[in-house]
């Protein structure tokens, strides 16, 4: 009966919402959770990654490790200023993760429909693919406030009249002024590289793992220590990409605050890090982010576990 295949349709796509809408809080809540728990060892990583293009830093005054670096920061800043940021992490991370973890589950209806877990090749090819495409998707609309976060996390002013920014607005606003929107997308390019092949590798290959790997009934514990694995391997092996954009967002807004531009490609900031700092310099901070990526694999399970309540 017509009336009663209408009513099929509209349950289904009801259905299909209320799905939706249950990825998109349990990405989003296991994001937040996960990244304010890891703040102060984000930052340390991120000041340490960034601190060849910082205009506040001199090089005899740049952190010479983890453990000098969370020193420095404490004695110098303070305690709170380990959180510094978190504010645009947390709104940034809100919907970057909740659209990436829902959006995920739908690429992977398109990757892995029909696709057996016997079929070993075709399976792991479209986890990755939806795990990447997923990424790449969330990307584009939260790229300002990762551009912010990273800002704000670099800026080692003690107060606010030291900072180079006062919070996530001024942040956005000063960088705007330098050069309109595109200058919010500084770094996108290879951010977008960087971003698919992570997110292809950290959630594809967790998906395949945990349904290869593991028991249906697999403890916590156990997830969480392949959620580490997966997550420390992708980190480790994306992080020059990810030092490579992270160097550019710091060259963002720059002529606008009155300080020159070193380099405004991919290209051009590997070169000039390679002839500058050497090779060790793309891997500055990877020991904080080893470290934070227990952060990546907690918010992996915290999804699984929000996402099967109710």
């Amino acid at each position: 009966m017509p009336g009663q295949r209408l009513e099929q349709v509209s349950t289904g796509w009801e259905s299909h919402v209320l799905r939706f809408g249950k990825d998109l809080l349990a990405g989003g809540l296991s994001g937040i959770v996960a990244k304010t728990a890891f703040a102060p060892v984000d930052r340390v990583k991120l000041l340490l990654q960034t601190q060849g293009a910082s205009v506040q830093l001199g090089r005899e005054q740049r952190y010479r490790g983890v453990v000098d670096c969370v020193w420095r920061v404490y004695h110098e800043q303070g305690f709170l200023s380990f959180w510094r940021g978190n504010m645009a992490n947390v709104v940034r991370y809100f919907p970057q993760q909740a659209i990436n973890f829902a959006c995920k589950d739908q690429y992977k209806a398109v990757f892995v429909r029909e696709v057996g877990k016997e079929d070993t090749w075709r399976f792991f090819l479209g986890n990755l693919a939806a795990g990447g495409a997923a990424g790449g998707t969330c990307l584009v609309g939260t790229y300002p406030l990762d551009l912010a976060r990273t800002r704000l996390a670099a800026d080692v002013g003690r107060g606010l009249s030291e900072r180079q920014f006062t919070g996530l607005f001024d942040c956005i606003v000063k960088v705007f002024r330098g050069g309109g929107v595109l200058e919010l997308y500084h770094g996108f390019p290879v951010a977008f590289t960087g971003i698919v092949i992570f997110r292809a590798l950290y959630m594809g290959g967790y998906d395949f793992l945990r349904h290869k790997v593991l028991r249906d009934d697999a403890s916590i514990f156990t997830r969480f220590l392949l959620a580490q694995v997966v997550t420390t391997t992708s980190g480790t092996l994306v992080y020059p990409l990810d030092t490579v954009r992270r160097r550019l967002m710091m060259q963002a807004g720059r002529k606008a605050l009155g300080h020159p531009v070193q380099y405004t490609t991919a290209l051009g900031a590997a070169r000039h890090i390679l002839k500058r700092e050497g090779v060790q310099a793309f891997y500055s901070g990877i020991l904080a982010n080893v470290i934070r990526s227990g952060g990546g694999a907690l918010m992996l399970i915290l999804y699984e576990s929000f996402s099967q309540i109710g």
